[in-house]
This record gives C-alpha cells, structure tokens and sequence, in this order.
C-alpha cells in the first residue's frame, strides 16, 4: 500500500496524486507539484489516501513544498497575464482567420509554457499562430483542442434545472451517459430535453440510473401476466421510483395500482399455499 495525497489544479477538476513531502496536508492546503515538465499550483483534496501499488500511476512524483505567500501572489499575477494574453491571442486567431474559438488561456507557474485550449469542428492549421504567440509572448506556446463537453466544464453555466452546471461545480471526471438510461428512467427521448448546456446528454442522468435499473430487475415486465390479490391481470404500467404496478385485470374491467412488496408477499404466500396443497395430495 501507498501512502498519497490527492490535488487538483481547477476546481473540479481532475485529481492527480503525488507522494507526500514535506509535512502534514490539510483539506484546501496549496502546494506546488511536478506538471507535465513544468511547476504548478495547486489544491490538495485528499490529504491522505492509501492505494494499492497495483493503483499507483507510473512515475508517481512527490510534493515539491507547501505553497508560501510568495508563490500564492504570483500565480495570482500569472492569471491576470493569462487573460490580458487571451485578448491577444484571440485577436491574432482573428487575423490568421482560423476557424477555431478560443476558450482559456494558462501559464505554468514558472512561466516555462503558455497554454491555449479551444474547440474547433475539424484539425486546425495553426502553425503560423503559434510561431506569432511565441514571438508575442517569450515563451513556449501550447495550443489544446477539446472538446464541447470540455468547453462547458471551463465556462460554466445554469443547466435546465436552474443549478450551475455540475461538471464545472463538483463533478471531477465527466461520467459516461446513454440513451438506455434515459429509456429506463422513462424519460422524454426529446433531443433538447434531455440534453445539457454543452449539447451532449446530461451528466445527471447517471445519477438515480442504478435505482432504476434495479427496480426494473425487481418489478415485472410491461405487457407480463400477473397474479394478484384481485385475480390474474397484465402490467400495463410500473411507478419505477416508488415501487407501484398498475395491473389492467383479466376478469373484470379495470386497473388497479398495486405496490411491489404487496404482490411479492401475495405471490410467496400464494406458492406456499400451492406447495401445501401438492403435499397434501401426495400424502
């Protein structure tokens, strides 16, 4: 087992994990870590964690130190810089005339690279630009594509329910999300409404998708014959979230609401009247 601690450069964002170094971390410490050959700030969110060596990422790095005062102000003064060099560079994309939206501007926090994400429809040319960054900003340039679902997460925004987007908020890693969840959630197939902010289905979609799909194991099939306490009957209708069948009965005219525990003690009281009856006949 691996002792780690648990950072993340943005709010939610994605977690890394560092060997600790230097003394106790606590929840919102900063720290200055390693970041793909360059130093950054960043937040701890798990002081300590423990993982299995088989779980540790390659080249696991350690904390480089607890961030000072020093360091804190001068990452401040780099995102300053990093918005005065997004009005820049997004005048030059304009006279390169490059197809491409601009969407966030970094520096590491040593200042050894500038970091450029934006979204395009296809692969962008952009050569030229990043020869003029250069000559503009002194330092090595870095352009990032990504994608729609990216650009939302960096933004922020209000969702349909009127709460701030959860993937820019809480959610550290975008979660996979299908229309069968929207199926079995019986939800509207409408494209717009069941659809985020960034176009692409909701990410809370995933949230309740397990209670769903359990009940749905548990709870008869549409169109399945039934036995009830009101006699036989067909599913014509099932309230996933609170348990509840409506049973369209085959004797007399019509539905009914049953709950779920109420005709699973009927039908297990109703077999073991059944078993008694059989041993009773062979006795």
């Amino acid at each position: 087992m691996v002792e780690v601690v648990g950072v993340r450069f943005r709010e939610s964002g994605h977690v890394y994990y560092y060997l600790p170094a230097d003394g106790r971390y606590e929840f919102r410490d900063r720290v200055l870590v390693d970041n793909k050959k360059s130093k950054q700030l960043a937040e701890v969110v798990y002081p300590s964690k423990t993982l299995a060596e088989a779980d540790v990422p390659d080249e696991l790095k350690p904390i480089i130190k607890h961030a000072t005062v020093a360091d804190i102000e001068k990452a401040a003064k780099n995102e300053e810089d990093a918005k005065e060099a997004f009005k820049i560079a997004k005048k030059k994309i304009s006279q390169h005339e490059l197809e491409m939206k601009l969407i966030h501007a970094e520096y590491a926090f040593d200042r050894s690279k500038l970091i450029f994400q934006f979204t395009a429809d296809g692969r962008i040319d952009f050569r030229n630009l990043v020869k003029d960054l250069a000559a503009a900003f002194k330092t090595r340039i870095e352009l990032r594509q990504i994608g729609i679902r990216d650009e939302a997460k960096i933004l922020g925004g209000i969702g349909p329910c009127g709460r701030q987007l959860c993937c820019s908020t809480f959610l550290g890693d975008f979660i996979p999300v299908s229309i069968k969840m929207a199926k079995d959630q019986n939800l509207s197939l409408n494209q717009t409404k069941i659809s985020g902010l960034c176009g692409r289905l909701m990410c809370c979609l995933k949230y309740e998708n397990d209670t769903y799909a359990q009940a749905k194991r548990e709870m008869p099939d549409y169109g399945k014959e039934i036995d009830t306490p009101e006699g036989r009957g067909r599913v014509v209708g099932l309230n996933l979230l609170d348990r509840v069948v409506k049973v369209r009965l085959l004797s007399k005219d019509g539905v009914i609401d049953f709950e779920q525990d109420e005709l699973k003690d009927y039908q297990a009281s109703k077999k073991i009247t059944s078993g008694m009856i059989k041993e009773d006949s062979n006795g």
